[in-house]
């Protein structure tokens, strides 16, 4: 049975459905008894899914790095081996894309329906990294006005290390009907 695709709109006016079942499911590898990947199945019949916390997905991209929103200013991420780039660290497209996707959402739950975003810029420090756990992004706006919004961000470990900063341009638009 086909899902309805969840948007900002759904995350930051709360019409989600609680029913897990109609959120996408986010494929994740099985881990062993020692918290290490492995090619079997789950143990004890667990799910593989990352934790079901919050939304998880707004569209594909969401859906595979397993972003789950706490907020609209508030997204987080649970550090797994695909996410791993091949010097052993976080991948940087991975806290790229919680940025994006979280300060993006950030301004969406403050525009009005006539009212689209995209992003015109975004420069990222990157502070430190990690390799396992949990990492939180939060978004804030700082200034937006008719047509453009400035926005920062913070990345943080879990355990309180600063990992990433980030500070954001928006352009806030009507819409526009799509040529077909």
């Amino acid at each position: 049975m086909p899902t309805k695709p969840i948007g900002f709109q759904d995350i930051v006016k709360g019409n989600l459905v609680a029913d897990s079942n109609t959120l996408p499911v986010v494929p994740q590898p099985p881990i062993d008894g020692e918290g290490d990947p492995a090619g079997a199945e789950p143990v004890n019949g667990a799910s593989a899914q990352p934790p079901s916390d919050g939304p998880r997905a707004l569209d594909g991209v969401t859906a595979f790095m397993g972003l789950r929103w706490e907020d609209p200013e508030t997204v987080r991420l649970q550090i797994r081996p695909e996410l791993i780039n091949r010097g052993g660290l976080l991948s940087g497209v991975a806290t790229y894309a919680m940025v994006d996707y979280c300060m993006g959402s950030a301004l969406w739950a403050q525009t009005k329906s006539e009212e689209r975003i995209a992003t015109i810029s975004i420069s990222i420090n990157y502070v430190q990294t990690a390799t396992e756990g949990e990492v939180i992004c939060r978004s804030t706006v700082d200034r937006r006005n008719r047509r453009i919004a400035v926005l920062r961000s913070e990345i943080h470990h879990e355990d309180g290390r600063l990992l990433v900063t980030a500070i954001g341009s928006y352009s806030i638009f009507p819409p526009r009907p799509f040529a077909g």
